[in-house]
């Protein structure tokens, strides 16, 4: 029987906001996928399908319709696959989060403009403003949930948008040695968000894993792009990530090589 077909970037975070809604509801075999290589032009067959356009993820329905945009793919799973639901019934309780979900676009922004960001002098610029996203995500909870681990009872529909994007902000620990302050002004947003990176249906990608491959967006050059000098992508496929040494954490210092990054053979 055809089933749908996710055509996506494994390390994608918008990729694992619909591996994670289709984990909480049991149905990851539901729909198929397509890994694409985003260090290579995309093959003509798939510019078909999307016209033209090469954002990813893109689902292809089991009658051959073709859908974008991942909260849009999102919102069709739970409307096909109703059961059980993740987003929230209660029409207050829905309109809620997705006020929270409002907030998502300008939160990823700032992560990757700041893990991008070539301009050591402009680093405590980058940090006040991710320090402001997370003030605004602590107020929002303090308001419409100060007691709780989750906005609501349970790990829904707002924890499968912004999990994903926590767990790149792992490259801003790493590159950049971000870190929420141990203080109350940030006590609720950490609980949400250490609560989320715990969730066991958002395991789909390790710390270190996001680490090896965002190397390359750590040096400025994103969505498989080359840099100077360089062969090979960090977003490359092969040689598998497990295998390749840990990146150096300096991103402002000396650029490594293919080699150093165990992208080619030393």
């Amino acid at each position: 029987m055809p089933q749908a077909l996710l055509y996506h970037i494994p390390v994608c975070p918008f990729s694992q906001r619909v591996e994670i809604l289709l984990a909480l509801k049991g149905l990851s075999g539901a729909v198929g996928f397509h890994v694409v290589d985003i260090t290579r032009p995309r093959p003509p067959w798939l510019l078909a399908k999307t016209r033209g356009t090469t954002a990813l993820p893109v689902l292809e329905t089991a009658d051959g319709r073709v859908l974008k945009e991942s909260l849009v793919i999102m919102q069709y799973l739970e409307d096909v696959f109703p059961a059980p639901p993740v987003a929230q019934r209660d029409p207050y309780r829905r309109a809620v989060e997705g006020m929270l979900t409002r907030f998502e676009g300008d939160f990823c922004n700032q992560g990757y403009a700041y893990v991008m960001n070539q301009d050591a002098s402009r680093r405590e610029s980058f940090r006040a403003g991710m320090l402001r996203q997370f003030e605004r995500l602590d107020d929002f909870l303090g308001e419409h949930s100060p007691d709780g681990d989750f906005l609501f009872s349970a790990f829904g529909w707002a924890e499968a948008v912004f999990t994903p994007l926590f767990m790149r902000f792992w490259f801003l620990e790493y590159y950049e040695g971000f870190a929420l302050p141990a203080t109350p002004r940030f006590a609720r947003v950490r609980r949400w968000r250490d609560a989320c990176l715990a969730h066991p249906a958002a395991q789909q990608v390790s710390r270190e894993e996001i680490v090896k491959l965002y190397y390359d967006y750590a040096r400025g050059a994103g969505n498989g792009g080359l840099l100077p000098g360089r062969r090979v992508s960090s977003f490359a496929p092969a040689p598998p990530w497990p295998g390749r040494p840990w990146p150096p954490a300096d991103k402002y210092g000396p650029a490594a090589s293919d080699a150093a990054l165990g992208l080619v053979p030393g």
